[in-house]
């Protein structure tokens, strides 16, 4: 694997995607395509076996493959050092194997004791508010003798055996170096008696033989990074670089979390957000660009991502700013990549025979989500039942009658128009404000409001006119008139 960086991307298979973990996921990846010949590798950890849902696993490829973030080694692909799901690994025996070693080296020990009373001194602990340490008598047994034992069919599980003094730092790229005393470090269970390992050995074990040079993670683990440590240096490995993350915010004092209801990646793509629209905000949750740009494709992020510019603190995930974001992606497409986007939303709204690429046209400068489409439309199948109320408009210096006024002159105009097309209907309509001493917006107003009927539209009542079409447009004109009368 030579001096290449190695990055892992480590989801559960328990549900959706949530927004912290696909940060994590961007991250993850962006440090490795610093790097020319990076990795960045797909490992599904699936220890924790009661959590599992169905089809969650397929959720995580799919979104990885929206978002661009393409695994160079992972389940469905290969590589060189699989398995790379974690129940796999564990069936072909790697983790009982390096707990048997790492007994032998002094680093652990098996433990015959009752899980109840285990449990019992751990709610002592727990209440004390004091670190978890198990008065384990099996730390005494040779582990000759404790082998013999297993040989002999006891049930036994393998725990950490962490220094009672001392103390153990580690770096962390964004957190700095931190020291803590070994006696405030819980005991930590590595192989379960049911033969499965915990996160908390297997991410150390899988991390080594993957070769990962750069551990991305949430700083939720920064309390057990030293664990993690004590782990590396009883086998004599390596340290992998931590970058441990700052927390994705609902606000000042809670998390976001998809168990409370806040939107997942999934739900953010069905409200009508571009899956790049949403990487590119949630790389800057937490991170700070060196300039004030904020528009990144993938691989601008790439070039621009730098792991320093990290925050220490949590990030609040504003659905506001992303809005803002996702319009501005959608603006900046040219028109063709753009209807075909939007197509299938115009269609939900519009089922008549008018010109979709037009309507998408005009929505493509006043839509910011997806999702707003089909409301801001709907009015070119079925007209709205309006408040007559409508048309009296301060800004526009409009009211009924001159409403009426205005759409009559509209109405005669608009008969003698031969040639239907936008600038036509331009230069006429254009015409009749200094014609009738009357404001710009006395007459286009009223017009815009009697074909839609809708107060704000995604386009003016030239640009709607065009598309509904001379017979269509004079009959809701005349429709409007015959009201205000």
């Amino acid at each position: 694997m030579g001096d290449e960086i190695r990055t892992r991307f480590a989801p559960s298979p328990t549900g959706y995607m949530h927004i912290g973990n696909l940060r994590t996921a961007l991250w993850t990846y962006l440090i490795a395509k610093k790097d020319p010949n990076g990795k960045f590798i797909l490992r599904i950890e699936d220890t924790d076996q009661a959590r599992q849902v169905e089809g969650a696993t397929e959720i995580i490829y799919e979104t990885l493959k929206q978002c661009g973030l393409k695994h160079d080694e992972g389940p469905d692909i290969g590589g060189p050092v699989g398995p790379y799901v974690q129940s796999d690994r564990m069936r072909v025996g790697i983790y009982l194997k390096y707990a048997r070693d790492l007994v032998h080296r002094g680093g652990a020990h098996y433990c015959f004791c009752k899980e109840e009373d285990v449990e019992a001194q751990r709610q002592i602990a727990n209440a004390r508010g004091v670190a978890f340490k198990f008065n384990d008598p099996c730390r005494l047994i040779p582990w000759e003798e404790a082998e013999k034992r297993i040989e002999a069919g006891e049930s036994f599980t393998v725990r950490q055996t962490i220094p009672a003094t001392g103390t153990t730092s580690f770096n962390d790229e964004v957190f700095g170096t931190i020291t803590v005393e070994n006696s405030t470090l819980d005991d930590n269970i590595l192989l379960k008696s049911d033969g499965f390992p915990t996160y908390n050995f297997a991410n150390v074990i899988d991390d080594h033989m993957m070769g990962i040079t750069d551990v991305v993670r949430g700083m939720e683990y920064l309390s057990s990074a030293p664990k993690y440590n004590l782990l590396y240096e009883a086998y004599g490995w390596e340290i992998p670089r931590y970058v441990h993350c700052p927390p994705v915010m609902k606000d000042e004092h809670h998390k976001l979390s998809k168990r409370n209801g806040d939107a997942s990646f999934a739900d953010l793509v069905a409200k009508g957000y571009l899956p790049e629209a949403i990487l590119n905000y949630i790389a800057m949750l937490g991170w700070a660009p060196e300039t004030d740009k904020e528009i990144y494709t993938l691989e601008e992020m790439v070039e621009a991502f730098n792991v320093k510019r990290i925050s220490t603190s949590g990030a609040i995930f504003d659905i506001v700013k992303l809005t803002s974001i996702n319009g501005i992606w959608l603006r900046n497409m040219d028109l063709d990549t753009y209807y075909e986007l939007v197509k299938p939303w115009i269609e939900k709204a519009v089922t008549g025979g008018y010109d979709k690429k037009k309507i998408a046209e005009i929505l493509q400068q006043r839509v910011n989500t997806l999702a707003e489409i089909p409301e801001m439309i709907d009015f070119f199948d079925t007209m709205p039942d309006y408040d007559l109320e409508l048309y009296k408009n301060k800004k526009m210096k409009t009211d009924e009658a001159i409403s009426l006024k205005a759409l009559k002159a509209v109405r005669e105009t608009l008969a003698g128009v031969t040639e239907w097309t936008q600038p036509v209907l331009h230069d006429t309509l254009m015409e009749l404000p200094a014609k009738m001493e009357m404001k710009n917006g006395q007459i286009l107003f009223p017009l815009r409001l009697a074909i839609t009927g809708k107060q704000f539209t995604p386009g003016g009542g030239i640009e709607i006119a065009d598309i509904l079409g001379k017979d269509e447009t004079l009959r809701r004109i005349d429709a409007a008139i015959a009201r205000l009368s």
